[in-house]
């Protein structure tokens, strides 16, 4: 019973009453008829019966839709909200009317959330300080390294990217989409490379000139220097371009990152999500087309927000002018634009590896499943309309703006319906419940998802 919702339990509390109390009713009328001991009276006693039953289990449900509506939702509400304070860290204040008819437990909660709010406030004027001298520190770390015309990727022990510079991610994008907390080798030959390592390891070498050969055909050439304790490796190559800008991306926790090989064992910040969203020409998968699609990536639970996709989609046939009137995207700004076989196989190369994440996802991955196109999307995925129940509760609204208003995610009105506007904000949020979820002891991928297949009953949403 304890894995049960408070709805649910209390549901069957009144369900238990209905029926107990009908048992009584039936053994007081059979009682009753057996004393008097009159077979012509069944028929009343039967009639008595019915009546007495029905109007017991109307009552019952009368009572148990005003308990509901009045008790088990507010505080399924509120727990919600504390959840996103407390584990969230977001300040979204207590709607005393939320839970009007559950006396002083509104106004209560809202002065915990005052004082939470005034504690917190006290430790973000310390941390914006710190945070504030080591952006100095990393500012001028970037115009030190802007003179030092290498491109530099670091990569862990399992030769996954932990960090690399603008210049890096220009050679990068020559092989495949730049991407961190990916292999190394969905850029480079991977024998040579493993062939060298392993052959400096023998020989205690730390670093060494090479020539690395990418999955194109060319070649590039540099230093590696390999970390202490076979830690990892960095690789010091000659840049495309001397004077690109040299931008960071990095996460260095990535470094000590233990990949479990079972996916459903999979702690959820060590996954690799790409949050996506499609805008199309309708709501029917079978007829209409994509017209646009955006992602973004999500490494070790922060949204990495210069590791974008985005690509308007030739449909071709016309827009109909009540999706433009949506989208905003019309039939001159998709004349050039790829087809959509051309555009899925670049997203599918950008989502490699990685969970793919989608508000309302059978919707959006209808159309990359349709007429059997190659690459298959095989991915795991995850919908943040479900990651919402779980959150939030079932009773909850599970729109996007519903989502982010109760996270306080801000979406922009020009990005609002731009495929990767909403994807952003798809990201923001996912990232926001990622703590409630793992404070909720769900921790794991395929606790997740298991705790997602009770919510299966919420089909209709409104994106």
């Amino acid at each position: 019973m304890h894995n049960l919702s408070l709805r649910l339990r209390v549901f069957l509390f009144f369900g238990l009453i209905g029926m107990g109390g009908l048992c009584v009713v039936v053994g007081a009328l059979w009682l009753g008829f057996r004393q008097m001991d009159d077979p012509g009276a069944l028929s009343p006693f039967v009639s008595a019966g019915v009546v007495a039953g029905f109007g017991l289990l109307a009552l019952a449900t009368f009572v148990w839709r005003l308990f509901d509506e009045h008790v088990c939702k507010p505080i399924e509400a509120l727990a919600a909200q504390f959840r996103v304070r407390a584990d969230a860290d977001i300040a979204a204040s207590v709607d005393p009317n939320m839970a009007k008819y559950l006396g002083d437990l509104a106004p209560a909660a809202q002065a915990v959330q005052a004082r939470l709010g005034e504690a917190a406030q006290a430790t973000a004027e310390t941390v914006v300080q710190k945070t504030a001298r080591l952006e100095r520190q990393r500012a001028q770390l970037l115009r030190i390294l802007s003179d030092m015309p290498v491109a530099v990727i670091v990569a862990s022990q399992d030769h996954q990217i932990v960090l690399y510079d603008g210049q890096a991610a220009d050679l990068m994008e020559a092989e495949a989409p730049a991407r961190l907390n990916c292999s190394v080798f969905d850029y480079l030959a991977e024998a040579p490379l493993r062939d060298l390592i392993a052959q400096m390891r023998g020989q205690g070498a730390s670093r060494r000139e090479i020539a690395l050969t990418g999955r194109s055909g060319a070649v590039y050439s540099g230093h590696i220097r390999l970390f202490d304790n076979d830690g990892g490796y960095t690789l010091m190559l000659e840049p495309l371009d001397p004077t690109a800008s040299r931008p960071l991306v990095y996460d260095f926790d990535l470094l000590d990152k233990v990949r479990p090989s079972d996916l459903d064992q999979c702690p959820l910040r060590d996954l690799t999500f790409v949050v996506f969203d499609s805008e199309t020409t309708g709501l029917d998968p079978a007829k209409d087309e994509v017209v646009q699609i955006g992602a973004v990536r999500v490494v070790n639970g922060r949204v990495i927000a210069s590791e974008t996709f985005e690509t308007l989609v030739n449909p071709g046939r016309p827009i109909p002018p009540a999706s433009t009137k949506v989208h905003q995207i019309d039939d001159a700004m998709v004349a050039q634009a790829p087809a959509f076989k051309e555009a899925r196989a670049g997203f599918h190369a950008f989502a490699s590896g990685g969970v793919i994440v989608a508000h309302n996802a059978p919707f959006d991955m209808a159309f990359l499943h349709r007429d059997g196109l190659d690459p298959a999307f095989d991915h795991p995925v995850l919908d943040t309309v479900h990651l919402s129940a779980v959150v939030f509760g079932g009773s909850a609204e599970h729109t996007l703006d519903a989502i982010c208003e109760r996270l306080l995610v801000e979406i922009p009105a020009e990005l609002r319906h731009t495929a990767l506007g909403d994807a952003m904000a798809t990201a923001q949020a996912l990232v926001a419940m990622l703590p409630i979820l793992e404070a909720r002891d769900l921790r794991c991928f395929g606790e997740v998802r298991a705790e997602m297949q009770k919510h299966r009953r919420i089909l209709k949403v409104q994106s």
